[in-house]
């Protein structure tokens, strides 16, 4: 009998995490403090794999285009003319990059971290730039998803 049954108020101890995931030691461990290296996952399971240095920067590519476009929704130029409809939809989609660009940073890989930001600054130096010195203000950064 194990001694904390008999003692109201207490639990059995947490599982560790070789029972979680049945001892077989597949699952992959989770950084919480910034890291640099090839070997991650990004957004997907298995994405974009191990040793692979090829579809790691393929991954940072496709964060960093993530990030430009959206910039480049967020400034919303070319929607002033556009149904609400449209402009819910394009709002939409860049919510949508901009979690994911948020999600993709939890990865907490430098790589990711810096492809991001750079995204962002690429795309405000594209498009973020015109609007902001045409008022005379400091351009503000586009909110990266977060509602």
């Amino acid at each position: 009998m194990n001694h904390h049954d008999s003692m109201p108020g207490m639990s059995s101890p947490p599982p560790s995490p070789d029972s979680m995931d049945g001892g077989g030691g597949d699952m992959m461990e989770m950084h919480m403090t910034f890291f640099w290296g090839k070997n991650t996952e990004i957004l997907f399971s298995g994405w974009p794999g191990y040793d692979r240095l090829g579809m790691y920067i393929l991954a940072l590519i496709v964060i960093f285009l993530f990030a430009v476009i959206a910039e480049f929704l967020g400034r919303g130029r070319f929607l002033r003319r556009q149904h609400r409809l449209m402009k819910m939809v394009v709002y939409g989609f860049r919510a949508g990059l901009g979690y994911l660009v948020m999600l993709a940073i939890m990865s907490f890989n430098g790589g990711v971290f810096i492809a991001a930001v750079l995204g962002h600054c690429v795309g405000f130096l594209l498009f973020g730039e015109g609007e902001a010195a045409g008022k005379n203000a400091v351009a503000q950064p586009v909110n990266a998803g977060c509602v």
